[in-house]
């Protein structure tokens, strides 16, 4: 054995990662994370993007980042919830996905998968939560809830998925101001680039074996401390 094979250290495994997406999203935040793994700010892959639609505007963008997309469409099962979730089960089984990204996917994901899933399923909200969250709350509605509150911050917030809309453990939020004559097109602007970062730091962290859920609390770990206390990771 050489000298070089005895010091190396092993690392771990590349996190594979599936992003879901809906029919009209554009798919900037599956962009982020795209870019992210291609630099290396995580350690990992976007293995497979899937969609409830074909032609929706994020599969586009995963296949010319030559990334492997597929279509699982509710519809094909007749409003059977189950039987699409178990759909997406055997697509994310067979490709030893670690970690499911929803961007922009506008359904509640079956229960048959977050059970499936526990902690390695996460969402990204374009508000900050527990505020401005729940059914129908998306897009342009998000924002508009917003200003109509006075509320003089907002932000994004990523959070793992549980069984109801938007109520899993928070993960990383990002503030930003809401300004004199904002509409909800120009808070959208605002917040958006927000979005890309918080989303690559939390998938990151996963990747590194660094969120560790306490009860309704994520708590990030120090570099080193995963090793030092043999937590058992949510990125395990």
């Amino acid at each position: 054995m050489s000298v070089d094979e005895e010091t190396r250290v092993p690392q771990p495994p590349v996190l594979r990662i599936a992003v879901l997406v809906s029919g009209h999203g554009r798919g900037s935040n599956l962009q982020a994370i795209l870019d992210a793994c291609a630099c290396g700010q995580i350690r990992g892959a976007v293995d497979v993007v899937i969609g409830t639609r074909s032609g929706a505007p994020a599969l586009e963008r995963a296949r010319s980042c030559g990334v492997a997309t597929l279509v699982i469409s509710p519809n094909k099962y007749s409003g059977d919830d189950e039987a699409y979730g178990r759909a997406l089960l055997r697509a994310l089984a067979a490709r030893g996905i670690g970690l499911v990204c929803l961007a922009g996917y506008m359904r509640k994901l079956p229960s048959v998968v977050v059970e499936a899933y526990p902690g390695r399923i996460m969402n990204i909200h374009p508000a900050l939560l527990p505020l401005f969250g729940g059914k129908g709350m998306f897009g342009e509605r998000v924002h508009q809830a917003v200003l109509e509150s006075g509320m003089k911050v907002s932000g994004c917030t990523v959070h793992f998925v549980d069984a109801e809309y938007d109520t899993g453990p928070i993960i990383i939020q990002r503030c930003v101001p809401v300004l004199e004559g904002d509409t909800p097109q120009t808070l959208a602007a605002r917040i958006l680039p927000e979005e890309h970062k918080a989303y690559v730091e939390a998938v990151s962290l996963f990747a590194e074996g660094r969120l560790q859920l306490e009860g309704r609390r994520v708590r990030v770990l120090d570099p080193g401390e995963r090793d030092n206390e043999r937590v058992g990771n949510l990125g395990d």
